[in-house]
């Protein structure tokens, strides 16, 4: 008999909260049954943090809804257990477990918009999670208020009273947060909470989510594919692969050593900030395996450099191992002794001589000078205002060179990338592409010299029309590039094999290829003009991180291997200093810093740089580094701050040292500082340090 479970009954004291056995979970498809998740076993602890990590497709995002009985149709879960607080959710009344959901468990979702009631106040939608469980309206209310200032809500009783459209999308993760946090669960799921912050947001949700813990005593479970995350916040870290958990442990035994081949391949693809630039990533060959088509025996054994015939024949048992045992790996490789440490060593190695050696850097291709773009829009009888998203940038790039451009969202990089292939119109300034200013060339003479700079997206689905085949994708880039109609199959062929694919994807339609291959298509795609530039605008930053590394290290190739100069924007610093060898800082439509990617790292001037590399997770569990989180959200382009733009977040400006007038009065002049080109418009350069700085 199944013991009831709903918000009034007691909770067994124990140190285990949720404790999942088993869960199998199948969806029924067009081909028949396909297992998503196969015999999933996980615990989680009072008061603890606890990571679920792995790449897109393991199973991670369906066991977190198999928890909270939420496995959407036409899934099912078959079999296992999952205890709560002593009671198997799994067997109670759906109406008990109604009672629970958003009460004893809650969760937040990757995207906190699709989360928020458009046409609803945050506070009306903070309330609703308490009325829903019995709350009076008044007491609702008022409790919203604290809930928003608990998550460091500036001026909640003001914001109570806002739209989610009104709040910036690290300010609704918190809403979503303290949505979740409404009845005091005893567990909150996160899914990958942090996927879609900046590097500066992600720092303030990660320190949020850890103050609560400590403050409420709340569990979380972390999903993520970020290593760096789980290793600044998670206590206990299970690694997920093919629907499988195949290791667990302490974040800080996992970390330090790993047992599963899988789990240090993960760890070996992040880049990182003390990685030397400019080297090949140890990327995992292949992709992840599609769960209607495992292969036989360890999930992993087609990407694993220590893969035998066991690990093809037999799936590995989830053992513990002998020196800890709260260590668990499910690895024949490993069980049977045998040395992984030459085997990835030789893998690397053999990667690294893969790699051409870097040709010289040519000559300038695309030149910036001064340039400003109004995106403000008009208003009746010819009144409206400005808006200049992109505000005096200058920048060039030459043949052969990276230049990676950082900052937040909102700062102007995707908006200066479009104005560059011409999408945006500039208000002011120039754009040369090979010497030649576009906006005075004739309009045929301007469409030739910009099909020498190439734009690939961010996200290679949106890109690509999902009813056109890769074939006629590349037959109409062929096309606009005047390539001869008889030759364009064999040119397809190169252009996919030049990426990493071959002649028998062409016939297929971008449905039916990963994350990654698409990317790919759309580099393919860009190549098909014979470009000199690509402007790169987060084209990694939808991937996961083995895929990551493979494209990382594609892009690298085709530019030694083509002379190619890139304009590479992200928001993470450790992918952009692995692949750049120059770096632009970008904020609220300016460059506050620029410089060899090399320097710039080892030694930034301006406090903004300064704040975005202290707010890099690092994969090591207990770095113990010291953040630099930055307070409130980047400053709205229409009403930028007086004198320094960043003086209104800034740790070392008026906000910390009120007597620092100048940074209100005066605009600093992006001046060089030390040899090499290195430059920041800050006032007061140099002066905040890293805590890795002596």
């Amino acid at each position: 008999m199944t013991e009831s479970l709903t918000a009034a009954s007691p909770i067994e004291k124990t140190d285990v909260l949720l404790d999942a056995g088993e869960v199998r979970i199948t969806f029924d498809t067009e081909g028949g049954p396909v297992t998503a998740v196969d015999g999933v076993s996980l615990r989680i602890r009072r008061g603890r943090i606890t990571g679920l990590v792995g790449e897109s497709g393991s199973g991670k995002s369906i066991t977190a809804r198999a928890l909270m009985r939420m496995v959407p149709e036409p899934g099912r879960t078959e079999g296992g257990s999952v205890r709560f607080a002593g009671t198997d959710l799994l067997t109670l009344p759906e109406r008990e477990m109604r009672a629970i959901r958003g009460d004893r468990i809650a969760m937040v979702f990757q995207d906190p918009q699709a989360s928020l009631n458009p046409v609803l106040t945050v506070g009306q939608q903070v309330a609703e999670a308490l009325i829903v469980h019995g709350e009076r309206r008044a007491k609702a209310t008022q409790r919203a208020v604290e809930l928003l200032d608990m998550v460091g809500i500036p001026d909640p009783e003001r914001r109570a009273g806002e739209y989610p459209h009104q709040f910036s999308g690290g300010m609704r993760q918190r809403v979503v947060i303290a949505m979740a946090l409404a009845r005091d669960p005893d567990l909150l799921i996160a899914d990958e909470p942090t996927t879609a912050l900046d590097v500066t947001i992600q720092a303030q949700i990660l320190r949020l989510l850890a103050e609560l813990r400590e403050r409420t005593g709340v569990a979380v479970l972390m999903i993520t594919h970020d290593m760096g995350v789980v290793a600044e916040l998670c206590d206990e870290v299970a690694v997920m692969y093919g629907g499988r958990i195949v290791e667990t442990g302490t974040a800080e035994t996992v970390f330090t050593a790993p047992a599963h081949p899988y789990t240090r391949a993960l760890l070996r693809a992040m880049p990182r900030l003390d990685s030397p630039a400019g080297g090949r990533l140890p990327a995992i060959p292949g992709q992840p395996p599609d769960p209607a088509n495992l292969p036989t025996g360890c999930a992993f054994n087609p990407r694993c450099v220590l893969a035998h015939d066991r690990c093809r024949a037999e799936i590995p048992v989830l053992d513990v191992l002998p020196a800890d045992p709260e260590h668990r790996a499910a690895c024949w490789a490993t069980a049977d002794g045998r040395a992984a440490a030459p085997a990835e060593a030789r893998a690397d190695a053999a990667a690294e001589a893969a790699a051409p050696e870097r040709p010289a850097i040519g000559e300038t291709i695309l030149e910036v000078d001064d340039l400003r773009v109004d995106l403000g829009t008009r208003r009746a009888f010819g009144r409206g205002g400005s808006l200049y998203i992109v505000d005096g940038v200058s920048l060039r790039v030459a043949a052969g060179e990276t230049l990676g451009l950082v900052g937040e969202s909102g700062c102007g990089k995707s908006t200066l990338a479009r104005t560059l292939v011409g999408i945006n119109r500039p208000a002011a300034g120039t754009v040369r592409i090979r010497g030649l200013d576009v906006a005075t060339l004739p309009r045929r003479e301007a469409a030739e010299a910009r099909r020498g700079v190439q734009y690939v997206f961010q996200d290679p689905y949106a890109s690509l029309n999902p009813r056109r085949t890769v074939r006629q994708v590349l037959d109409e880039a062929l096309g606009v590039r005047g390539v001869p109609a008889a030759e364009r199959a064999e040119r397809a062929a190169e252009l996919l094999d030049l990426v990493g694919l071959g002649e028998r994807h062409l016939d297929r339609l971008p449905h039916a290829f990963s994350g990654g291959q698409r990317q790919r298509i759309g580099i393919a795609r860009a190549l098909a003009v014979e470009p000199e530039c690509l402007v790169l605008d987060e084209p990694v930053s939808a991937l996961d991180v083995s895929i990551q590394a493979q494209i990382m290290n594609l892009l690298a190739d085709l530019r030694d291997r083509l002379g190619l100069g890139y304009l590479f924007i992200a928001h993470d610093l450790a992918v952009v200093r692995h692949i750049s060898d120059r770096v632009a800082v970008m904020y609220l439509g300016r460059i506050v810093e620029t410089g060899p990617a090399e320097r710039l790292y080892a030694d930034p001037q301006h406090p903004y740089t300064v704040s975005l590399l202290s707010s890099v997770p690092t994969p090591e569990a207990g770095a113990g580094r010291e953040r630099i989180v930055l307070r409130g959200d980047l400053p709205s382009p229409k009403n930028p701050p007086s004198g320094c733009r960043f003086r209104t977040r800034c740790p070392i400006g008026p906000l910390a040292r009120p007597e620092r007038t100048i940074c209100a009065e005066r605009d600093p002049a992006l001046s060089a500082q030390g040899p090499a080109e290195h430059g920041a418009a800050c006032h007061f350069p140099g002066e905040l340090r890293l805590a890795t700085q002596d």
